[in-house]
């Protein structure tokens, strides 16, 4: 309860929970804050071990998210988040770092998770996902290093770094937003305006009931540079446009701070008189808002970190690419808004993502394992974005998809023994053997009739078709059929069994996380348990907190009561009374029927032996 509700360790101590627990069992014993801390860490070295041992028999490789963040005692913190899909298919997801670090320096980073790997026993790591500073991209390159000196840089780290997709839209519609629209502009400073007072809240609830709005919501302002909480501000601002106007009758000092008044941040866009709010604003903002709510639900979606995403990574990219497309061909027509805002949103697209060579060949491959889509969708959604360049790339993708491929045939053939391939290679030439003794009589035995059935043979070991590897069979097979039910982790659970080595590549390729929103949701918990009030707990602590709470969240434990023996005895006693009665009831209803003794005495040695019977079972409990 203290961890799960990151409740304070003096909560045992309060006057209320005390009474509380009298009424609840008064023979509970209330532990003291200083026993609490002690359990607290008692069961992270337990829940550690646990994982430790889980990592280091598994073999399916682990991908990493990570991120930091400044705690309010000034200390930075970083986040390392491991999320993996176990052999039944499950995707999971543990926060296993939470520690101090001294720099945000790539190298002092790249050190620190490192060192958190080591502890840990981590040596089989797949990716590693983060966002766009700079100095994650020198962490991740300081990190392949390292595993290639240990020989444990999977593919020569080549496709170790994964770029936060969450973060990279968050750049794009923020330049997007860049464009000067007015009618936001106006909007904003209408909401900050009302919001300033709590007499103008008040009248403006008036307005609410003068035109039949019942909405128990408010007005909410944005912060200028969270381009989410601007379509928030946007969309709750709609559901009040009559609202406004009736307002804006009754006050004449919102039209005059409009015009006139000047934020104290005026120095930029948003501090300046903007004029007031007209019916065309609204329009805009309406179209503002249907545009934001598209990057709005896509950022939610791909946030997500309990589920697979990582094989519509792709296709949601290309799909943000198209619709920008058409927003920009479309700005000479009709909508000239939207389309200076898509042209400023492509600009930034194209720095991420509009250089095939910059993009990391999972995002494909993760797509292509997808059994709804494989090469069709890539080869088509990679045309629709890079034109000419579509078929080369999908032809280096497959080139890279292949030597993947290949590199989990070879580590799975080392790890199998030595008995199994030694049994193999015997059934193998015992198979080729009893061939070639068959086929060598049947050639002795035609050698009278010519040499047609010799030439037969040789033409036919000329034409053998190749085998077909594993990924050849998968990719040969047609598309499964589209549905919203659809669940990925299920497919290829029931299919494995088809395919020996591929499963094992999927499991990992499907379980990259494409944003660090899992490491970044950390902060959250970080910052509650770090808030004014406990701001004196150690680093280790703040760790132990951290890390057991997601553990206990992401599985289901179940609660051990201890059972009040005093109770079940009267249970069992009641029952074994009402057993006996029965049987005794029956007995002198037989005898009253039948008067027969010798039945009496039968039925009375078997109540004997089933009350023998039952003692011993009571004592056995």
């Amino acid at each position: 309860m203290i961890i799960v509700d990151e409740l304070p360790f003096k909560f045992v101590e309060k006057e209320g929970f005390r009474n509380f627990m009298k009424v609840a069992q008064p023979r509970f014993k209330i532990p003291s804050r200083t026993t609490v801390t002690r359990d607290c860490f008692k069961l992270f070295d337990e829940e550690k071990q646990k994982l430790k041992r889980f990592f280091g028999e598994a073999r399916q490789r682990v991908c990493l998210t990570t991120d930091t963040w400044t705690s309010l005692q000034q200390i930075n913190y970083m986040c390392i988040t491991a999320h993996w899909i176990d052999n039944e298919w499950i995707m999971h997801k543990r926060i296993i770092n939470f520690c101090p670090i001294s720099s945000h320096k790539g190298e002092d980073m790249a050190n620190e998770i490192m060192k958190c790997l080591r502890d840990w026993g981590l040596d089989k790591i797949f990716t590693i996902t983060v966002d766009n500073a700079s100095s994650n991209d020198v962490t991740v390159k300081e990190l392949s290093k390292i595993f290639t000196k240990r020989g444990i840089n999977f593919m020569n780290g080549e496709h170790l770094h994964v770029r936060c997709m969450t973060h990279i839209l968050n750049l794009v519609v923020q330049d997007g937003l860049k464009v000067s629209a007015v009618s936001i502009e106006r909007v904003r400073k209408t909401v900050k305006y009302i919001r300033l007072s709590p007499a103008r809240c008040k009248r403006f609830q008036e307005c609410c009931e003068d035109v039949d709005i019942n909405c128990k919501k408010s007005l909410c302002l944005d912060v200028s540079t969270r381009w989410n909480s601007t379509y928030l501000m946007l969309n709750r601002a709609i559901e009040f446009e009559n609202v406004f106007s009736s307002y804006a009758a009754r006050d004449i000092g919102l039209l005059h701070y409009l015009q006139f008044v000047e934020d104290e941040d005026g120095k930029d866009e948003h501090g300046s008189a903007v004029g007031a709010l007209l019916s065309d604003d609204w329009d805009n903002v309406r179209k503002i808002a249907n545009f934001l709510q598209i990057f709005y639900d896509l950022t939610r979606e791909v946030s997500g970190s309990h589920y697979v995403i990582a094989n519509s990574h792709f296709l949601k990219i290309c799909e943000v690419s198209c619709y920008l497309k058409q927003l920009i061909s479309s700005e000479e027509d009709n909508d000239d808004l939207l389309g200076k805002i898509a042209s400023n949103m492509r600009e930034k697209f194209d720095e991420y993502w509009g250089t095939p060579k910059k993009k990391n060949k999972m995002i494909f491959i993760s797509c292509v394992l997808d059994p709804r889509h494989k090469f069709v969708s890539v080869g088509f959604a990679l045309q629709m974005m890079f034109g000419k360049e579509g078929p080369i790339l999908e032809n280096e993708v497959r080139d890279y998809m292949d030597l993947l491929f290949g590199e989990y045939v070879k580590s799975l053939s080392k790890n199998k023994g030595s008995q199994h391939s030694s049994s193999l290679s015997s059934s193998s030439f015992e198979n080729s053997s009893s061939l070639l003794s068959s086929s060598g009589s049947s050639v002795q035995s035609i050698r009278s009739l010519g040499t047609f059935m010799g030439d037969l043979m040789k033409h036919k070991a000329e034409n053998t078709t190749t085998v077909k590897t594993e990924l050849q069979k998968y990719l040969a097979e047609e598309n499964e059929v589209e549905s919203k039910n659809f669940n990925i982790l299920s497919w290829w659970k029931i299919n494995s069994p088809r395919f020996p080595v591929l499963p094992e590549m999927a499991r990992d390729v499907l379980a990259i996380p494409i944003s660090s929103v899992a490491s970044e949701c950390a902060f959250s918990t970080g910052g509650r348990i770090l808030d004014s009030f406990r701001s004196s707990l150690t680093p280790k602590l703040v760790q132990t907190l951290v890390c057991l709470q997601d553990w206990i969240r992401s599985e289901s434990r179940p609660i051990s009561v201890e059972e009040d023996i005093d109770v079940l005895e009267q249970l069992e006693q009641v029952w074994y009374c009402c057993l006996c009665s029965s049987l005794v009831t029956f007995l002198e209803l037989y005898v009253q029927q039948f008067g027969d003794t010798f039945w009496e005495l039968f039925l009375c040695s078997l109540v004997l032996i089933f009350g023998s019977l039952m003692q011993q079972f009571d004592a056995a409990v």
